[in-house]
C-alpha cells in the first residue's frame, strides 16, 4: 500500500477522534443538545444559559483561529510531517481542549475569574461545532496565505472584542492570569 491510497487514513482517524470526544463528553455528563430542546443554528447572546449550547455562538470564530494556530504551529514545529497527520494532531489538540474545557474545574474557573456566570459548559453539539470550526481554521490557513492569515487572525480578534468584548487572546489571558479592569470592562458591556 502506497502513500497515497492511505491519504484518507488522517481524517478518517479525525473523525474518530471527534466521535471519541463526543462519547467522552457525553460519559463526562454534557448535555447532548441544549435542554431548551432545540439545536439553533445560531444563538447570539453571550451572556445567557443557551450561550455555548447550540451549532454557533459569538465563540465560533475563536475557534476558527484555534484552526489557523494549530497550522501555523505544527508546521514549524513539524514541518516533515504531511498534512493529513498534522490535520490529525490538530484535531486531536481541539478535542483535548474541548473535553478539558468541559471538566467541572474549567467551568468554575471560568465562571469565578471571568463575566461568565451563566457558563456551565458546552453542549455536545457545540463543542463537535467547533471542532469543525477548527477543521474550518485549518484549511484557511493552509489556502490563504500568511499575511490574509495573520489579517484574518487580528480581524476576528478585534471584531470580537467590539461586538462581545472578548475574543481568544483575552479568553485565554483572563482562563490564566485574571486581570480585574479587564473583568470589569467586560461586564460593563
Amino acid at each position: 500500500m502506497n502513500s497515497s491510497s492511505r491519504s484518507w487514513l488522517p481524517a478518517l482517524l479525525a473523525g474518530l477522534v471527534m466521535a471519541g470526544a463526543a462519547i467522552i463528553l457525553l460519559t463526562m455528563g454534557r448535555e447532548p443538545i441544549c435542554t431548551c430542546g432545540v439545536v439553533k443554528l445560531w444563538h447570539g447572546v453571550t451572556n445567557s444559559a443557551e450561550n455555548s449550547q447550540h451549532l454557533t455562538d459569538w465563540y465560533t470564530p475563536s475557534h476558527v483561529l484555534h484552526g489557523l494556530v494549530f497550522y501555523a504551529l505544527l508546521h514549524w514545529l513539524l514541518p516533515r510531517l504531511g498534512l493529513g497527520w498534522r490535520f490529525l494532531l490538530a484535531t486531536m489538540i481541539e478535542a483535548a481542549w474541548e473535553i478539558a474545557e468541559n471538566t467541572d474545574a474549567v467551568i468554575e474557573r471560568y465562571r469565578a475569574v471571568t463575566i461568565s456566570l451563566d457558563y456551565y459548559g458546552d453542549a455536545v453539539v457545540n463543542s463537535m461545532a467547533d471542532m469543525v470550526a477548527m477543521m474550518f481554521g485549518f484549511w484557511l490557513a493552509r489556502v490563504l496565505p500568511v499575511w490574509l492569515s495573520v489579517l484574518l487572525f487580528l480581524a476576528t480578534e478585534a471584531l470580537l472584542l467590539l461586538v462581545i468584548r472578548d475574543g481568544l487572546l483575552l479568553n485565554v489571558l483572563m482562563l490564566l492570569w485574571p486581570v480585574e479592569v479587564i473583568r470589569q470592562w467586560q461586564a460593563a458591556g
